[in-house]
């Protein structure tokens, strides 16, 4: 369907960019990108005896489709252990990465920052229109020292995280000294990493360590960051939880703080005046690990850190730290659940419905550089779109909702149709 251009109107654009919803508007996609937004009165006459097909949208809002910067779909969420790996060959775990993929995208989720567990194939299949999900920036791994947040080695010596979630080929996570930390991420660039992840604090689920832990030196994180940029300016996530590696990711440089429960003033203050953003992953907390899969130390770390999350991310929002959406999806919360962070948002960091929906879009982009491509509603950017019945700026929650994601369309294509809005104007996804 090459040289398609089909005009959406009488729609309720909410675009992206944290302004009013512009009512009356009209959205032009041609082949994978928007021509034109606007009014639809404003529309140039000539353009719109150009226009091959044409849908009222009847008052329905037009919401970019949201990126989600925190996800792990080698995980598995409520639907089983990370450990399930250790029984199933990694074709089986592929397949089961399939669907976790299909069910994120058809519930609202265009953009999505895997940061440990899949390998570049899968961005290369989904780029390729071979198999449906979202649009896919990938880490591989997640880079630690021994007995850190990467190791996850048995008292026998067996790598339960290498053998359970990463794929054949993946590098190793573990790193001990600067040098290593270069090499790794030279490695993992050839690997074919979008990003570069790093754990500067011990974790919830991590055996051998604990959140409050120092996990890899300023030194280290500041390599990893040099190296990250020298290779294509790549950016760098962290995941910290304590105050000593938080304070050691924000100083170093980092791009964004996965996590940051025990930020304090001081670290926000130093947080909002570099523009670092802030990665709360509320969606996490909001599912404390089960019990009866892990240890009794393990679970209580969860429910106290849990709890420091959501009572958190308010004060660093007031202080001005940039927040983007990012779900954690595959540890705790199922794929395909990704848009109840924007309801957590509003509830726990005070956002509004319009701010979270920002942060899930425009300013998610900027966090994963898509800032050109992806993340708001304007002429020259893809069209990923998703069109909901709802009013999300007075019922947020309806989002979390798949019956109230009507459409989602990537790159000018039909992900899903649930309320048969588009028709056959638009060509599918995937054949």
């Amino acid at each position: 369907m090459a040289g398609t251009s089909v005009l959406l109107h009488n729609a309720r654009l909410i675009d992206g960019n944290g302004g009013d919803p512009l009512p009356g508007a009209a959205l032009l996609i041609r082949d994978t990108r928007l021509e034109w937004v606007g009014r639809t009165e404003d529309l140039a006459p000539g353009t719109r005896r150009d226009v091959t097909h044409r849908v009222d949208l009847a008052g329905r809002t037009v919401c970019p489709g949201f990126i989600d910067t925190h996800v792990h779909f080698a995980l598995p969420g409520t639907k089983g252990s990370a450990l399930d790996g250790l029984r199933e060959p990694p074709t089986y775990r592929t397949l089961k990465v399939l669907e976790r993929l299909r069910v994120t995208l058809e519930n609202g989720v265009t953009t999505a920052r895997d940061l440990m567990g899949l390998d570049a194939g899968f961005r290369q299949a989904v780029a390729e229109r071979r198999v449906p999900g979202p649009r896919l920036l990938v880490a591989v791994t997640m880079l630690s020292q021994h007995a850190g947040h990467a190791d996850f080695t048995m008292a026998g010596g067996f790598d339960a995280l290498a053998a359970a979630v990463m794929f054949p080929g993946s590098p190793t996570g573990l790193v001990d000294t600067v040098d290593e930390m270069r090499l790794r991420v030279r490695e993992l660039v050839a690997a074919g990493a979008d990003c570069v992840k790093l754990a500067s604090s011990g974790g919830v689920s991590s055996p051998h360590d604990d959140p409050e832990w120092l996990g890899l030196r300023p030194e280290m994180i500041r390599a990893a960051i040099e190296e990250a940029a020298a290779h294509g300016g790549r950016r760098v996530a962290v995941h910290a939880i304590g105050r000593p590696g938080i304070a050691a990711a924000v100083r170093a440089g980092v791009h964004s703080v996965e996590h940051g429960y025990a930020l304090d003033d001081e670290l926000r203050a130093e947080m909002a005046d570099r523009g670092q953003f802030l990665v709360p992953t509320l969606t996490e907390t909001m599912t404390d690990l089960d019990p009866a899969r892990t240890s009794p130390a393990i679970h209580a770390k969860g429910v106290r850190w849990h709890r420091v999350a959501q009572e958190s991310v308010a004060r660093s929002v007031e202080a001005g730290v940039r927040v983007a959406m990012g779900t954690d999806a595959g540890l705790t919360p199922d794929h395909g659940t990704n848009l109840r962070e924007l309801e957590l948002l509003v509830r726990f960091a005070g956002l509004t419905p319009l701010r979270a929906i920002t942060a899930g879009t425009r300013d998610a982009a900027e966090l994963c550089g898509l800032s050109d491509t992806v993340g708001t509603v304007e002429a020259g950017k893809l069209a990923d779109l998703v069109i909901t019945g709802a009013d999300p700026l007075s019922d947020i929650a309806a989002l979390a909702d798949p019956r109230q994601v009507l459409v989602v369309v990537k790159d000018g294509r039909v992900a899903i149709d649930r309320g048969a809005v588009l028709g056959d104007t638009l060509p599918p996804l995937c054949p």
